[in-house]
């Protein structure tokens, strides 16, 4: 019995034993493993390919950034450009409309002047006729008698004469 309580050495229960653990070794490698292999060689595969494809997936993004800011650039230089040809437009036809309104002024003054020395002439011939005419009487009561007409005329041109010598001074200042 001592044989029997010494539980370290092996009796027929144990060789059953370990026959059943090898067979059951055996057919875990033979056709339990190979499946679970295959399918986390799978998952790898699908792991790497996801990997790979964020990897893609980044670079693409990054050169899509670039071209993003490639694209802003052009189209913030485009938007100056076309700033500036409306700017450079607008001073134009403000430059246009000033010279446009510089030549009316122009014109609206020389037309002014163009009266203005019509009415010094009117006024300038009527007080020549007027003058004329005073001369001639006064003439007539100094003297006291009628002047005849070649003196009157001469008397009058070089009143005249006086008149437009005194009118161009005028004028001149």
């Amino acid at each position: 019995m001592i044989a029997e309580s010494v539980f370290l050495l092996p009796n027929g229960t144990f060789f059953v034993e370990l026959i059943v653990v090898a067979v059951v070794l055996f057919l875990a490698t033979k056709y339990i493993l190979p499946p679970l292999n295959k399918a986390l060689e799978e998952r790898q595969s699908k792991i790497k390919a996801a990997l790979d494809s964020a990897d893609e997936a980044r670079a693409e993004a990054e050169a899509a950034g670039g071209e993003r800011q490639e694209i802003l650039n052009t189209a913030r230089n485009q938007a100056r450009d076309i700033i500036a040809a409306a700017q450079a437009t607008s001073d134009q036809v403000k430059a246009e409309a000033a010279g446009r309104a510089q030549v009316e002024a122009d014109r609206i003054v020389a037309a002014a002047n163009g009266e203005v020395d019509a009415a010094r002439q009117r006024a300038i011939d009527e007080a020549s006729a007027r003058i004329g005419e005073i001369v001639f009487d006064l003439v007539a009561k100094i003297v006291g008698r009628e002047v005849d007409q070649s003196s009157h005329q001469d008397l009058v041109r070089e009143a005249v004469a006086a008149l437009n010598s005194e009118a161009q001074k005028a004028s001149g200042r």
